[in-house]
């Protein structure tokens, strides 16, 4: 019998199964969900089959529902293990998400005159300017 095992060093990796090895996504088949949709570019080259093979050095953009991920592949993955262990596969280049002010639950409920719709007060004052017209 063989051995089933791939040397990993210098070797190539199905775009797949290193996005899944790498916990960019939750599952091997949501990884080629990504593939197929054409939300993963490697070295600037839009990748559709989740076959593609991968190597150390490429550059992969992750487009994911919520943010964008750039990463570098440092190694191929011999399985899915744990955060730590994952986060040696990789070389994070993605930007800090833009600092957005966020406001705090009574800013938020404040309201710019004149927006939405007038309180009683201003109703009272509409109905007052509009009765003096009569």
């Amino acid at each position: 019998m063989t051995d089933e095992k791939q040397p990993f060093s210098g070797s190539r990796q199905r775009i797949d199964k290193w996005l899944f090895f790498a916990r960019m996504v939750k599952s091997r088949s949501l990884a080629q969900v990504y593939v197929q949709n054409g939300s993963v570019r490697v070295n600037g080259e839009r990748v559709v089959q989740p076959s593609f093979g991968i190597k150390a050095g490429d550059r992969i953009e992750l487009s994911l529902e919520r943010r964008d991920i750039v990463l570098i592949v440092r190694s191929a993955g011999e399985r899915r293990g744990p955060f730590e262990e994952a986060r040696l596969l990789y070389e994070d280049l993605t930007p800090p998400p833009d600092e957005t002010k966020r406001l705090t639950p009574f800013e938020q409920a404040l309201r710019a005159p004149g927006s939405g719709r007038p309180t009683k007060r201003d109703r009272r004052a509409i109905d007052r300017l509009t009765s003096d017209d009569d």
